[in-house]
């Protein structure tokens, strides 16, 4: 998970291997990317220009990328195909991340790939009037994807213990009551054929920077800025602890977090799409087989032609 310690050389020489073992086959990443459950989570210890089990550099991963575009769009068909047959799988993809850590764009060139009809993407702003009338989940269940559906969140139901708690938008006792909450929420998503894929962008400081001045430089990009992102910037270090605490009072075997370091929007992007396309492999849906007598429909619609 590119995790930088001040270990010993064998430590390094490990989490080599592991990123060098991962290049063999895309299914390494739901291992190599997770955030190990159960334990304290330390995000100035991951190195968000890192690009463990890349196959090679940027333009590598852009080739690899286009091919996983391809097999991505045959899973969700196969998957919408089978909803409509009565399987009630789905995937939720959730993405969280620090402000320009690339959510948006993660959505533009991963979701990009796929059929529209077949995904619901939604992305959550500050609660409504309404919303705020109702319990903090109220929304989040109100969009949840259907049966053979690909659900994107761009940001999600972890505003809630994130910004709610950085900005003191709640009392701390109600704020930690929301994370056994999220527990039981995505349980019971699980057990209904939700297949969760959690993706925090991890953005380095300094790369934040660099992305807010080209905004403000970039007369196309300047609508993209507003004066309260650097009030929100000096924020930095609490949003930081708020995340570590969400992602480890958060996981489980069913709704794991996976990081992924987003310095370099290339290795972002091909990361998302290599874990959902992973965990479309392993739900593997099927197209329905016809309810009806295939030879004697064709025999019918040969006479008729």
């Amino acid at each position: 998970m590119a995790k930088k310690t001040a270990s010993t050389k064998t430590t390094s020489k490990r989490t080599a291997a592991k990123g060098d073992a991962s290049k063999k086959g895309a299914r390494y990443l739901r291992e190599l990317l997770r955030v190990p459950p159960g334990e304290p989570v330390d995000l100035t210890a991951y190195d968000a220009r890192a690009t463990p089990g890349a196959p090679g550099g940027k333009a590598a991963a852009l080739a690899d990328g286009a091919r996983t575009g391809k097999r991505l769009a045959r899973l969700q068909e196969r998957l919408w195909a089978a909803g409509t047959a009565g399987d009630r799988r789905r995937v939720l993809l959730v993405l969280q991340g620090m402000d320009t850590s690339g959510k948006g764009g993660t959505v533009k060139h991963v979701i990009g790939q796929l059929d529209p009809s077949g995904c619901r993407i939604e992305a959550f702003k500050a609660p409504t009037a309404q919303e705020l009338e109702h319990d903090f989940l109220w929304r989040v269940r109100r969009v949840l994807p259907g049966p053979g559906e690909i659900g994107i969140f761009d940001r999600s139901h972890y505003e809630d213990v994130l910004a709610a708690r950085v900005r003191h938008l709640a009392v701390p006792a109600k704020i930690g009551s929301r994370y056994g909450r999220i527990n039981d929420f995505e349980r019971s998503l699980a057990e209904d054929g939700v297949t969760l894929v959690k993706c925090f962008l991890h953005l380095s400081y300094g790369e934040q920077g660099r992305r807010l001045l080209r905004r403000l430089d970039r007369p196309d990009k300047r609508w993209k800025f507003a004066p309260g992102d650097i009030d929100d910037r000096a924020l930095w270090p609490a949003h930081r602890e708020a995340y570590e605490t969400a992602m480890e009072h958060c996981s489980a075997p069913h709704a794991p977090w996976y990081l992924i370091p987003a310095d370099r929007k290339w290795y972002r992007d091909w990361a998302v799409g290599r874990l959902l396309l992973e965990h479309l492999e392993a739900m593997d849906p099927r197209y329905p087989k016809g309810d009806f007598d295939v030879a004697a429909c064709r025999e019918r619609l040969l006479r008729e032609t």
